[in-house]
């Protein structure tokens, strides 16, 4: 099921996500608690986002493995449209940060890696990061109010 919002990467380094959308990521950390979820944002030209959440296949407390003809999918549509890309998923029980396994596996120097924690139960939080050749170097992850409030 793919959920568009309406807002997206921006400009300064950061990524801007608008609070339907950290809402939908958390929503979905929760939804499989305590195993870690995974998915993919495509992050369209003017800025709005497609969601697309994708089965852990190995729905594993410590790491995921997308399933691969959901993440195919996925892929070639953001591909196709040429779309921004981020790839996000849950850590239940350790920060915001990427492990060893995540660092190892991170093939897409382009994307922004988002990782979504539910360490602390009353407020979980969105990091975000780019990988590359092994170096990890934090994205500031802004959240904003489509009613500007």
């Amino acid at each position: 099921m793919n959920e568009e919002q309406t807002t997206g990467h921006g400009g300064g380094g950061a990524f801007v996500l608008d609070r339907a959308t950290w809402d939908l990521l958390v929503e979905h950390a929760w939804s499989d608690f305590p195993y870690e979820v995974c998915g993919l944002l495509g992050v369209r030209g003017d800025g709005r986002i497609v969601h697309y959440p994708i089965d852990n296949a190995e729905r594993s407390m410590t790491y995921y493995v997308m399933e691969p003809k959901q993440l195919l999918q996925a892929m070639r549509e953001i591909e196709d449209e040429e779309w921004g890309l981020a790839i996000y998923h849950s850590h239940t029980h350790t920060p915001a940060y990427p492990s060893a396994t995540d660092i190892r596996l991170a093939a897409y120097p382009e994307a922004t890696y988002l990782i979504v924690t539910l360490q602390d139960r009353d407020h979980p939080d969105i990091r975000g990061f780019e990988i590359v050749d092994g170096e990890v170097t934090e994205v500031p992850v802004v959240v904003t109010d489509p009613a500007g409030a």
